[in-house]
């Protein structure tokens, strides 16, 4: 531990050191964070899906439209400082800001807006569907999205509204590049994806300037950002797995922020840390993949919904972080749906399977990431569970482990979260009450694909009906008898909703944490 934490600070502060910042246990200028980041896979903003990798994102990247740190309830001109909307012609006119820079000094062009987004749709990486929904293709994209003067055009072919359309642009895969830059580093036909995933090409507030996987980011402050330069000349975050090393490294003043703390750690912090609350959209789940047989009776998945502990949980160890919710959409949101109608009962579960002809015991297999609060929830089912004869073997990993094994299909049961893509009730409907084609080799970014669940056609196409509703307040009304079908009959139970409590030193001012990971903004951080 000490020699962990003398390392921890000798590279804090072999940063730059502002004037008067010699005492300082991490250097005035410097944002110093420890955090567990093992679920990164990718930074490439093309690639980028997880949660870490979406809040470094977020400080590096602009898109055309975005929640700014100022606000992040509020979609605010980016790249582009004005927009024009054609509902009849199914497009979206944007005039480019004036003076905008990438961090390389390049000029930020609408031909980098056109190159973004068609690198996106040809590499079609994991979160390219968000961007492929608009109907873009390969083929098609040039005619799309198109350039003249100092506008950018784009076009869709869905059935949806240009709001929706915007919420779209703004999400991750929205990120413009620096199109010079990238293809100086292209290789072999890569699109400068290998050179991505260790560096950055955006004209956001920060610059990537080392990616050591499992170990560290350090971000540099754009000096040209467009819309001010960051406070901190230099940002840190460190991975530290374990919750107790994270509470160490703060108390002792080693780092200034940590993000991973259990509620019992929170109490116990001394007088020279703060902590703040965060409301989250993401929702945390238990689901069950329909290749493993004994999982596929849906007398499993009802009786499942009585053999979690959502109260004992979110009163014990969860108290404070999360919240008792059993819907796709998160509490708060337009369209939310707020009931929670399954309560711990093992009797009644019992009694489901029983009817049902159910024989027991059941194995399962449940992967989970290694880190609280997930081990400790997944202790929790295991003994619930085991109550009513259902056996939980937990298989703790990393988090991109997990997530990896998730993708491929070939895990039994999971213990995973799910964030929103963008703000709208259609991005979660998609990923947990939509599949259309549930063929192996039509990989979809969804909780319905991943958990091999052939969702019945009358509520595929009650998703779709849903995105084309013109009526805001009908259309959430849909997506309210949505939450209510998968939360009744699906192979995925909802559990919970995340609230995020961060501690930080005292003197630590300006962090934003909005409601997902690409809403964690660090230009705004200052340091008393």
């Amino acid at each position: 531990m000490k020699l962990f934490r003398a390392a921890l600070l000798a590279s804090a502060l072999a940063l730059p050191l502002a004037a008067g910042a010699a005492t300082a246990a991490t250097p005035a200028n410097a944002l110093v964070i420890a955090q567990n980041i093992d679920d990164i896979v990718a930074l490439d903003p093309a690639q980028a899906y997880e949660f870490s990798a979406g809040e470094i994102n977020a400080n590096l990247y602009d898109k055309l439209v975005q929640y700014d740190a100022v606000d992040t309830t509020v979609l605010a001109p980016g790249l582009a400082s004005e927009w024009v909307a054609d509902e009849a012609a199914k497009s979206l006119t944007f005039t480019m800001r004036e003076g905008a820079t990438f961090a390389s000094g390049n000029p930020v062009r609408p031909e980098d807006v056109k190159f973004s987004f068609k690198r996106v749709v040809t590499l079609d990486l994991t979160p390219a569907f968000i961007l492929t929904q608009l109907g873009w293709t390969p083929e098609n994209i040039d005619e799309m999205v198109t350039v003249e003067g100092n506008t950018v055009t784009v076009k869709w072919t869905g059935d949806f509204a240009s709001a929706f359309v915007l919420n779209v642009l703004a999400a991750r895969p929205g990120a413009i590049v620096d199109e010079v830059l990238v293809m100086e580093n292209e290789v072999d036909g890569d699109w400068g994806n290998a050179w991505l995933n260790t560096h950055s090409a955006g004209s956001g507030p920060f610059v990537l300037t080392d990616y050591r996987p499992a170990e560290l980011v350090r971000l540099t402050a754009n000096e040209n950002y467009w819309n001010g330069a960051p406070a901190m000349s230099q940002v840190l975050i460190r991975h530290v797995a374990e919750a107790a090393t994270q509470q160490l490294l703060l108390t002792s003043g080693d780092v200034d922020i940590a993000k991973n703390l259990t509620p019992d750690q929170i109490g116990g912090l001394g007088e020279n840390v703060k902590v703040e609350a965060y409301p989250q959209a993401a929702v945390h789940f238990l689901s069950f993949n329909q290749k493993t047989d004994e999982l596929t009776d849906p007398a499993i998945w009802e009786a499942a919904r009585y053999l979690v502990d959502y109260d004992g949980m979110t009163q014990s160890f969860l108290k404070g972080q999360m919240e008792k919710h059993q819907a796709f959409w998160p509490k708060g949101f337009p369209g939310s749906y707020d009931e929670t109608p399954f309560t711990y009962d093992v009797e009644k579960a019992k009694a489901i399977l029983e009817e049902a002809g159910i024989e027991t015991p059941i194995n399962v297999t449940l992967d989970v990431i290694n880190s609280a609060p997930f081990t400790d929830i997944a202790q929790s089912l295991q003994a619930g569970f085991s109550e009513a004869g259902i056996n939980f073997e937990i298989l703790p990993g990393t988090g991109a482990q997990v997530i990896t094994k998730y993708r491929e299909r070939t895990h039994q049961a999971m213990l995973l979260y799910w964030g929103p893509d963008f703000m709208d009730p259609h991005s979660n409907a998609k990923a947990f009450a939509y599949n259309s084609n549930n063929a192996d080799d039509n990989y979809t970014a969804t909780t319905t694909w991943r958990n091999a669940w052939e969702v019945p056609a009358e509520m595929n196409e009650a998703v779709n009906a849903a995105l084309a509703e013109p009526d805001q307040a009908k259309r959430n009304e849909m997506y309210t008898e949505l939450q209510k079908q998968v939360q009744a009959e699906s192979p995925i139970v909802i559990m919970f909703q995340a609230a995020l409590q961060i501690a930080m030193a005292n003197n630590v001012e300006g962090y934003v944490n909005g409601s997902n990971s690409d809403f964690v903004y660090y230009r705004l951080v200052t340091k008393n």
